[in-house]
């Protein structure tokens, strides 16, 4: 039997639940509906998902609190949407960096949705978690660091353990997939979110910065990640392929 994508909403406004999980299911996807933080809690200790869809402004604990929980948990790896009520870019910066994978500003469109859910799980599935591993198991190595790409974490020099987040960890393939050559920001978002850039787009600039920070690399000298003006990023060390990730 064909799997079919199980979407969890998490909204407390009743009619936003109810018209996006029926326009959801119309298009082939399964949904569930929850209205707080504890709702989705108790659905997730026993039915796992193949994506969130989380509200920032929740009764009790809100949705950016949610998903940095949800990151630090056994749900690390489910992809979340960030849902906001506010055109504010704070809430969209801060939703990226507790982990969100993409996000929407309310009102929205149904079929943006949609397209915005599907396009996560489809860039998910290109870069599979270790538990669902279908690529080798390999090392990548630049300067003092490594890059497990089974587990999805960073190795320094001296076997420390660096957690990414889903986003960091797409990023950063990309760059070492093509170390030393200038991408743009349109070019970024688009490897590693499935979408194009609108003109206040941020989110790369907030995931550079983050994985900047992973690295260790100073942001006004970096030895990694080197802004170029105008143009966007270029990774700027060579990047070599280690032995098999054991």
């Amino acid at each position: 039997m064909d799997h079919v994508d199980h979407v969890l909403i998490v909204d407390d406004d009743r009619e936003i639940r109810e018209l996006v999980g029926n326009y959801l299911k119309k298009n082939g996807l399964r949904t569930t509906v929850v209205a707080d933080g504890r709702q989705m809690r108790s659905f997730l200790e026993t039915t796992p998902v193949d994506l969130i869809v989380l509200d920032i402004m929740l009764p009790g604990d809100d949705g950016l609190v949610l998903c940095r929980e949800l990151r630090a948990g056994k749900h690390k790896a489910t992809p979340v949407l960030m849902l906001t009520a506010r055109n504010d870019e704070t809430d969209r910066i801060i939703g990226l960096e507790m982990g969100a994978d993409d996000y929407l500003v309310k009102p929205f469109a149904a079929r943006e949705l949609l397209a915005r859910i599907n396009a996560v799980l489809r860039r998910t599935r290109m870069l599979p978690p270790n538990l669902v591993v279908t690529e080798s198991g390999r090392l990548l190595g630049f300067g003092r660091w490594r890059l497990d790409t089974t587990a999805r974490h960073l190795l320094d020099q001296d076997g420390t353990l660096v957690a990414l987040s889903g986003a960091e960890y797409r990023l950063l393939r990309v760059f070492l997939d093509h170390p030393q050559r200038v991408l743009n920001r349109d070019q970024l978002l688009n490897l590693t979110q499935g979408r194009d850039a609108d003109l206040f787009d941020r989110s790369i600039d907030l995931l550079v910065s983050r994985l900047r920070q992973r690295l260790l690399d100073d942001a006004r000298e970096p030895a990694y990640i080197k802004t170029v003006r105008s143009e966007g990023y270029v990774f700027s060390l060579p990047v070599e392929i280690l032995e098999a990730a054991s």
